[in-house]
């Protein structure tokens, strides 16, 4: 794409794509969604103070100077994210898995901002949009940037790789998600991969999970790598020593061994996602004290991993979002906290396709081996029946007119649930 197109940004104050929140002379790029036509809101935009807008419908150009027509928009905006980014020779860390990269980037960022200005993903910015509005922000302050990249499909991540350019890679895990999309495991493993393949084809830098057999079984063979785990043939140890809720871990690496450090995170599943993160600190030279304490300073956000103390219980929400994967992980580490009452409310686990019954299924089979008890909501668990199930709600809704009548306290509750069945309404019911 001729770069002369792209210079309407670096005159701009930074780009916008939704009207409701125009920035004075942003750079308006009109994007076409399911339930929207940002073409439509051209005019608008630059009536509402964007100096420029870049649109593909020529239904709504006006030759006024102020606007340019392109072929097609997400692909000018994703071109542009990309010429900026090779305006910057620094670290570009590319981070995708099936479970915990919202998380472990959150941690590595907190390890690695102790010593560097660094660019990060807001939340789950992850896809075909996300990543090129990360990229744009980046600045001649920044010294590293840290890119979470999604996928629901074949070669997504390959797309993000050829937009973002990272030369350092870690792959959190690769398992059972958005079956629906990737149609199979092998599709799911294929698609993670492809930013092993992006790294090796660089030369660049891999991070990883070394009791991961899987990971393992997929790593470049030439690159320089630097591996995680809890074994010992890892180079940045780590050890889980309680989990009540909250994980105690430690972890070392060379002569460097920490203290027992508390987090702020439940579920010993996040062990890894806490060593991801000191591996990434040793790899850029933070300070080993500077790692440990970022570790524990770190308080998560958005329903992941985190503990709230209401009047009746304690609450683990983890209800962002749910796989076959995420879920069995959460009920393992769950059944070793330390609570004389547990109870569990899990939500349906969504775009399962054809495995949808199967999966929901092997959960229920799961929690009986585990000896839990409680309560599940959605469509697909109701279907099922079990001794360890007390009663299964259709929604959340029918589950508030429940806790109104048959209200519970001194629990430990696990809360787990894809997003859309909207676990988190109701932490105020207990």
């Amino acid at each position: 794409m001729n770069k002369i197109l792209f210079q309407a940004f670096y005159s701009s104050s930074g780009v916008c794509t939704d009207t409701r929140a125009i920035r004075e002379d942003c750079l308006f790029i009109c994007i076409k969604g399911e339930r929207f036509d940002g073409n439509t809101f051209a005019m608008s935009a630059l009536e509402k103070g964007a100096k420029h807008v870049v649109l593909d419908n020529p239904a709504y150009f006006v030759d006024n100077g102020r606007m340019t027509l392109v072929e097609n928009s997400v692909h000018y905006l994703q071109a542009l994210a990309n010429y900026h980014r090779k305006r910057f020779s620094i670290p570009v860390i590319g981070i995708t898995g099936s479970n915990g990269k919202t998380t472990s980037k959150e941690l590595i960022n907190a390890v690695l901002s102790k010593k560097y200005k660094v660019l990060a993903t807001e939340g789950n910015l992850n896809n075909h949009l996300g990543v090129p509005f990360t990229l744009l922000n980046l600045n001649e302050q920044h010294e590293i940037a840290l890119i979470e990249m999604g996928a629901n499909h074949y070669k997504d991540i390959a797309e993000l790789c050829a937009i973002a350019e990272p030369n350092i890679a870690i792959i959190t895990n690769i398992g059972k998600a958005h079956l629906e999309g990737f149609k199979s495991f092998d599709g799911v493993l294929k698609t993670k991969k492809e930013l092993y393949d992006w790294i090796e084809k660089e030369g660049g830098q891999v991070i990883y999970n070394a009791d991961d057999e899987i990971l393992q079984g997929i790593l470049p063979a030439k690159n320089s790598a630097l591996s995680y785990g809890g074994g010992k043939d890892a180079q940045v140890q780590g050890k889980v020593i309680r989990n009540s809720p909250f994980v105690e871990m430690s972890w070392s690496f060379g002569s460097y061994s920490s203290p027992t450090l508390t987090t702020h995170l439940v579920g010993t599943y996040n062990f890894y996602n806490f060593l991801a993160a000191a591996a990434f600190g040793v790899a850029f030279d933070v300070p080993a004290d500077d790692i440990s304490a970022a570790i524990c300073e770190y308080v998560p956000t958005n329903n992941r991993s985190q503990v709230k103390q209401t009047t009746s219980n304690t609450l683990i929400l983890d209800c962002y979002n749910a796989n076959p994967t995420s879920m069995r992980s959460a009920l393992d580490s769950f059944a070793t906290s330390e609570h004389a009452h547990k109870l569990f409310i899990l939500g349906d686990m969504k775009e399962l396709g054809e495995e949808a019954v199967l999966e929901h299924l092997n959960v229920i089979r799961q929690v009986e081996k585990l000896g839990l008890i409680g309560y599940t909501v959605g469509d697909e668990f109701t279907k099922l029946e079990s001794p360890a199930v007390l009663k299964s709600f259709t929604t959340t809704k029918e589950m508030q007119h429940f806790l109104e009548e048959s209200p519970l306290k001194n629990h430990l509750i696990l809360l787990k649930g894809s997003r859309s069945i909207g676990l988190e309404s109701l932490e105020n019911m207990l």
